[in-house]
């Protein structure tokens, strides 16, 4: 057995205590002079909060009340030509020792007594601006940041400010703008070995919550509820700023675990919600009802990139979920999600969904499994590499037991159709040969069918619902543009949305519009010559427009087979925005030349599939005549306006709806006296003020649902201009 050299021994004992008188007498000199320490560090954090961030810092008393504690009073902090932003009675605080040794302030205990956090922003005044200032910074060197290490620091930051000892007293926390208030109180809250207890006050007595639970942010595990003493949580200030309503029985958040090594920082996370309500209109029309829903997320987060990991698990009610996605920051930005469910029982997916997602498809019945998959990648530097697949599978055994509340098949056979303008019925419509306006597929002119098709679905008759090229191209031109454009809508599509579907523009309604147009195609539901033909007979063709019979006598006087070659461009090229038909053609009834180059380009595309023969005169463009009774409704506008009228962005669901002005009355002389005084006479007057109305009307009909506000602003500033031009044509015309 190896024995220590005594000698060795003798030299270690005598380094030991060495270090230890060192340490002792430089604890006794912190310890004697920590008080001056503590006073010379507020001198210095109350200078430096007035000249970086303009706020006046006061404290009442400070001093060691132990060891590691220290005790303040009567704190306040006063931003400069600002309401007041924090006020404190009483506060005390103690950090772990060790800890500290080591250059962490990791806190043990925090005492808090008759706190107010007041936040204010009136009249565009803010009392807490100065959060937001960024600091000037010489030195900086545009280094790349390393976002492992940063959250990794960050929520190591976060968890030693949890104390493992809390006792929270009257904590005020209010917000006040120009027309809200909001008040939380903390009454109580203590954390006592790692046991959460709290009572809150939401605005007096609105409502009371409370936080529950075990934190040990030593162990990086937390584990809270948050639930009300009676009813539901319901999130304050979330309506007015977004127009939602969102409140739940109880909300449970966890983090289980955070490690950090090679180069990765993974954080384990658990999030539940039970009976979770959400009303916001560009989700719904309903209350969507989610009655348990979790994710158990697993957050990988790299050098350049945040990643939510395949292992996460999403869970709704009878399914569950693996999805990935990822995003790169660089050298490029890189946007990547997939989510495949594998084999699942049909029903049970359709039951899962959250109820009020649905209209049409409520109370199905189904039989067999479905697997459905999604992988989605985009380059942000090259957005024509974008990788998009999404495809729902059926096994042998899928079909439909039964429809629910609505019958998918009705349209086989005759039925009424009620068309909607603004959320309000129009006269409804017999789909069948009941009505003398209905017009059989064979009795369409062969030039308005492939026209149509060769513009709204050039593959309809090979389809299955979807052209997921006609998406991706979509996708990738919203991409580069920075806007929603129309594209990737096919014709049974439009067919679902205009025959089942309310035409509120909603997220859970274009999810129903995919999986109706999913079972028609897939389970033999309808044939595809039926649902041109029902397409053709309901689809808007101008202002209160339905069915082709309606639309070729409105604009040509004639049966649908008798339209000709330039007629069925012409008929084409409103599908997408058919109140704006008339705009298309000047006062004599002939097309303004700015159509001619759609003329041209569908024409050829036609000819490339053989529906046309090769046209020098422009495929009928100038053939094309509107009926006389019809061209006293032309809009007196220029073609600058017109133009842009026609070209106007659209998407599947909201039409540019460009009200045509009617015919101004015949104009009256004026008067002697109204010669004389320069008075206006009254048909003047008139069409000024139907002008005004008209403006008002259009601006006021704007949906600003999924719009930003420079959006909004340009609809209004096109109508504007548009009514401008108006005005100007009938000067012109000496009418005004």
């Amino acid at each position: 057995m190896l024995r220590l050299n005594p000698k060795y021994l003798r030299v270690a004992g005598i380094i030991v205590a060495v270090l230890l008188v060192i340490l002792l007498i430089g604890g006794y000199i912190a310890f004697s002079k920590r008080e001056a320490i503590l006073q010379h560090e507020i001198a210095k954090a109350k200078a430096q909060a007035k000249k970086s961030y303009h706020l006046d810092l006061q404290i009442g008393s400070a001093h060691f009340t132990g060891l590691t504690t220290v005790t303040c009073t009567d704190i306040s902090i006063v931003p400069e030509n600002r309401d007041s932003l924090l006020t404190i009675k009483h506060f005390d605080i103690s950090i772990k020792l060790w800890p500290l040794l080591f250059g962490n302030v990791k806190l043990a205990n925090v005492d808090l007594l008759n706190g107010h956090l007041n936040l204010t922003d009136q009249k565009g005044v803010k009392n807490f601006d100065f959060l937001f200032k960024k600091k000037k910074d010489s030195t900086d060197t545009h280094t790349k940041v390393d976002l492992s290490e940063l959250s990794n620091n960050l929520i190591k930051q976060v968890l030693y400010k949890i104390p493992d000892n809390l006792v929270v007293n009257n904590f005020l926390v209010s917000f006040t703008n120009d027309s809200t208030q909001l008040k939380v109180l903390t009454q109580t809250a203590k954390i006592d070995n790692g046991d959460l207890t709290s009572t809150i006050k939401i605005n007096d007595t609105l409502a009371t919550w409370h936080f529950a639970g075990t934190m040990h942010p030593s162990d990086k595990q937390i584990d809270i509820k948050l639930y009300a003493d009676k009813g539901k949580v319901e999130i304050p200030f979330i309506g007015k700023r977004f127009h939602a309503t969102v409140n739940f029985d109880n909300l449970t958040v966890k983090l289980n675990n955070v490690k950090h090594s090679d180069g990765e920082t993974r954080i384990e996370t658990y999030c539940s919600a039970h009976n979770l309500l959400i009303n916001q209109p560009g989700l719904a029309g309903n209350d969507v009802v989610v009655p348990d829903g979790s994710i158990a997320a697993n957050v990988f987060v790299g050098k350049n990139y945040v990643s939510l990991d395949s292992s996460s698990v999403i869970h709704l009610k009878k399914i569950s979920a693996h999805p990935f996605i990822k995003y790169t920051l660089n050298p490029v930005k890189i946007y990547e999600l997939k989510l495949n469910t594998g084999w699942l029982n049909a029903q049970d997916i359709f039951d899962s969904f959250p109820s009020g997602v649905f209209e049409s498809l409520e109370g199905i019945k189904l039989a067999g499994k479905l697997n459905y998959s999604l992988n989605f990648y985009l380059d942000k530097s090259n957005p024509d590499s974008l990788k998009f697949d999404s495809r729902m599978d059926k096994d042998a055994a899928f079909r439909i037991v039964s429809y629910g509340k609505t019958d998918l098949g009705r349209l086989n056979k005759p039925f009424v159709y009620t068309p909607y303008e603004n959320d309000k019925p129009m006269k409804p419509h017999i789909i069948g040969p009941e009505n003398p306006e209905y017009t059989p597929l064979e009795e369409m002119s062969p030039y308005l069918r492939n026209a149509v098709m060769t513009a709204e679905d050039p593959t309809f008759y090979k389809n299955h619902g979807f052209v997921e090229k006609a998406i991706r191209q979509s996708i990738v031109t919203d991409i580069k543009t920075h806007k929603f454009k129309r594209g990737g809508s096919t014709i049974s599509m439009q067919l679902v949305k205009n025959s089942f579907l309310t035409r509120k523009k909603t997220l859970s309604r274009k999810i129903e519009e995919i999986l109706i147009v999913w079972m028609l195609e897939n389970n033999n539901i309808m044939t595809k010559d039926r649902m041109l033909e029902v397409y053709f007979n309901i689809i808007e063709w101008g202002p209160g427009i339905y069915g082709i019979s309606e639309a070729s006598h409105y604009y040509f006087d004639k049966a649908p087979s008798e339209l000709t070659l330039g007629e069925s461009i012409f008929l084409a090229s409103i599908v997408p925005r058919p109140k704006t038909g008339l705009y298309a053609f000047l006062p004599d009834g002939s097309l303004r030349p700015g159509m001619e180059r759609y003329f041209n380009s569908l024409g050829r595309m036609m000819m490339g599939k053989g529906f046309a023969q090769a046209d020098s005169s422009s495929y009928g463009f100038y053939t094309v005549s509107l009926k006389a009774s019809l061209r006293r409704r032309v809009a007196p506008v220029d073609s600058a306006s017109a133009n842009r009228i026609l070209n106007a962005p659209t998407d599947d669901d909201v039409d540019s709806a460009m009200p045509i002005i009617e015919e101004p009355e015949p104009v009256k002389k004026p008067t002697f006296f109204q010669r004389l005084f320069g008075k206006k006479d009254t048909t003047e007057q008139k069409t000024e003020q139907k002008l005004k109305d008209e403006e008002e009307r259009r601006i006021n009909a704007i949906d600003p649902t999924g719009k930003t506000n420079k959006q909004i602003r340009q609809e209004k500033r096109a109508i504007k201009d548009d009514i401008k031009a108006k005005k100007q044509a009938l000067k012109d015309q000496g009418l005004l």
